[in-house]
């Protein structure tokens, strides 16, 4: 176990918060956020936050959606990567260029 697992929660799983987000929306009258919240072990606050996903997902409110949130994750990710490799390779190249300077290190006369 890494120091992520005890500082950072695991997510819950897709089904299980899809499951909750349509019992919410499916209460009966009178029956709270809190108390279906509470029912499944989650925070109100939680609970209202996937809701309103769930509402931008289904395309009822506007904003980013779950698979757009993703997809900029994953652009992200890789294009921090591609600078890595782009620095490597200029570190690389500054240094080939030095090192075949004459007198650098050079054994030709």
């Amino acid at each position: 176990m890494g120091w992520k697992d005890v500082l950072v929660p695991r997510p819950y799983p897709r089904e299980f918060r899809d499951d909750v987000v349509r019992v919410a929306r499916n209460r009966d009258d009178g029956v709270t956020i809190e108390q279906i919240a509470t029912d499944f072990g989650v925070h109100p606050m939680t609970l209202t936050k996937w809701m309103r996903q769930a509402d931008i997902d289904d395309g009822t409110k506007p904003g980013k959606s779950t698979s757009d949130s993703a997809e900029l994750h994953e652009l992200r990710r890789r294009n921090r990567l591609l600078e890595q490799e782009n620095e490597v390779l200029r570190r690389a190249a500054a240094y080939l260029s030095q090192a075949n300077l004459p007198g650098k290190g050079s054994t030709r006369s």
